[in-house]
C-alpha cells in the first residue's frame, strides 16, 4: 500500500504544491478543506500529474467531524497543518488594542493541529512519519500590526517545535514553515494583488509555493531542522 499523506487546509498555493511534491514521491494524498466547491479541479489536477488522490470538505473547527474523518481517511504517514486563520477583510487591532476574546479566537486555529496531532500519532510512532505544519512570521519577527494573529502564529510555531523535540527519539519528525511572504497562487495572494491601493505593490514580497513544498519534502526526509523561514518582507 501507498504512504498517505493528508492536507489539511488545502488552496491552490502552498497546500496544491504540498500534494504535487508528496504525490511525486508516491504518496496517495487526502486534500481536507472547508468546501467541496474546488475539489473536482485539485482532484483532476492531481490526476493529470499522476497523483492518486481523495478530497473531505471538513471545517477543522469542527473537532467531531474532523476527527471522524480522519478516522474514514485510515492510516496517515504524513499530516500537512495550514489552513488559514487570518481574514484579510477583518484585520485584527494591533496588538497594544488585542482583546482576550481577539487572544482566544486567535488560538481556536491552533487546537486543531493539537487535536490531530493526538488523533494521528499511535500511527506516526509505528510508522516513522512526520507532522509539517505552516504559520507566520510574526512568531519570530515582532509585528504589532497583525496584533492576535501573532499569538496564533507563535503558540503554533512552538507547538511544531517542542513536538520535534519530544518525538525526536520516537522516529517522528514534526517541522514548521515559517512564512513571511505572499504565497503565489493562494487566496491571499488573489486577494492583496487585486487591492493595490490597500496592500501596496508586491513585488518582491511573494514567495513560489512549489519552493516552499521542495523545502518541506526535504525536512521531511532529512529530520535535520525542526523549522525553515522563508522571509521576502
Amino acid at each position: 500500500m501507498s504512504p498517505t499523506a493528508v492536507v489539511l487546509g488545502v488552496g491552490p498555493g502552498l497546500g496544491m504544491s504540498i500534494a504535487h511534491r508528496f504525490g511525486r514521491e508516491g504518496y496517495e494524498v487526502v486534500l481536507i478543506s472547508r468546501s467541496t466547491a474546488r475539489h473536482a479541479g485539485y482532484l483532476a489536477e492531481l490526476a493529470e500529474a499522476g497523483v492518486t488522490a481523495r478530497a473531505f470538505a471538513v471545517d477543522v473547527q469542527d473537532r467531531e467531524k474532523l476527527l471522524s474523518t480522519m478516522d474514514e481517511i485510515g492510516a496517515v504517514d504524513v499530516v500537512y497543518y495550514g489552513p488559514a486563520g487570518g481574514d484579510f477583510d477583518a484585520m485584527p487591532g494591533e496588538i497594544t488594542s488585542t482583546t482576550s476574546d481577539e487572544a482566544r479566537a486567535a488560538l481556536d486555529w491552533v487546537y486543531p493541529a493539537v487535536d490531530v496531532t493526538q488523533h494521528v500519532l499511535p500511527g506516526l510512532v509505528e510508522r516513522g512519519g512526520g507532522l509539517l505544519f505552516a504559520g507566520g512570521l510574526s512568531s519570530v519577527v515582532p509585528m504589532p500590526m497583525l496584533g492576535a494573529f501573532a499569538l496564533g502564529s507563535a503558540a503554533l510555531r512552538n507547538y511544531a517545535v517542542t513536538l520535534n523535540a519530544a518525538l525526536h527519539d520516537k522516529g517522528v519528525y514534526a517541522g514548521t514553515l515559517t512564512i513571511g511572504g505572499i504565497i503565489e497562487r493562494g487566496d491571499i495572494h488573489r486577494v492583496v494583488e487585486n487591492k493595490p491601493e490597500q496592500f501596496g505593490n508586491l513585488a518582491g514580497h511573494t514567495l513560489n509555493p512549489d519552493d516552499i513544498a521542495e523545502t518541506a519534502w526535504q525536512m521531511f526526509v532529512k529530520r535535520d531542522r525542526a523549522e525553515e523561514v522563508f522571509n521576502v518582507l
